[in-house]
């Protein structure tokens, strides 16, 4: 269940304006059966003004009245209420104000329950910012002395399926940075002189018959000179 739009307030105007039990009020509300006797009684939240769950579509009569009537029954939030729990599910648009006003306990939640998950990960989750996670992780949300954390799942803020996958893919990241750099094996120093070796011969061999080559034109050359000069004598 999720808690309605200002759950005190609606407590109060369900204590004034119906014969619920202490019971089904705190589960609706989600505040403890112990405060709402203290509601009851005028010890807690006198100076608060109740909020009609009817008024603002979380609630009809005909589910107050039904409960009335069983005192073991829980109320259940009005047919447009969890339409746009479903609709949200899938397209994350469209929120109720008890979705909206769950969010930082959502939030704190998952950080809570899965610190490794990134900024980016629970602003897509969750929709929201990545401001709104920071004040909820250093305690400076204007909300941080009285958030209780909720489940995302249930409020209906993801799926237990996109919550999975990013868990999955928050483990491998972590699993990635832990496991050690494979070095690059460098090749002994004996191969490398070998390699060198055989690179240089293979040049020496190229070079061999050019070599030869112009000793042989050097020769010619000479001889021609001599045959030249022993004419130009006689």
């Amino acid at each position: 269940m999720t808690a309605p739009l200002m759950p005190k307030a609606t407590a109060v105007w369900l204590v004034e304006n119906t014969t619920l039990t202490f019971r089904q009020i705190s589960n609706f509300c989600e505040i403890h059966e112990l405060e709402i006797q203290a509601i009851a009684d005028g010890d807690v939240a006198g100076n608060i003004m109740g909020l009609s769950p009817v008024d603002n579509n979380q609630l009809t009569w005909e589910e107050i009245h039904r409960c009335e009537a069983d005192s073991a029954a829980d109320l259940v939030a009005n047919v447009m209420e969890r339409n746009v729990k479903e609709k949200n599910a899938k397209a994350k648009k469209i929120l109720s104000p008890s979705q909206r006003n769950d969010k930082p306990a959502a939030i704190a939640w998952v950080i809570k329950n899965y610190p490794i998950l990134a900024d980016s990960q629970i602003c897509k989750l969750i929709g929201t910012t990545k401001n709104t996670i920071d004040a909820i992780r250093n305690g400076t949300h204007r909300e941080s002395a009285v958030l209780r954390p909720k489940n995302p799942v249930i409020i209906g803020l993801t799926t237990e399926k996109e919550l999975d996958k990013a868990i999955s893919l928050a483990q491998a990241r972590l699993e990635k940075a832990r496991a050690p750099k494979k070095a690059k094996k460098k090749a002994p120093a004996k191969k490398k002189t070998e390699k060198k070796a055989a690179a240089k011969k293979t040049v020496a061999k190229e070079k061999a018959p050019k070599k030869e080559k112009a000793k042989k034109t050097t020769a010619k050359k000479k001889t021609a000179a001599k045959k030249t000069s022993k004419k130009a004598e006689k």
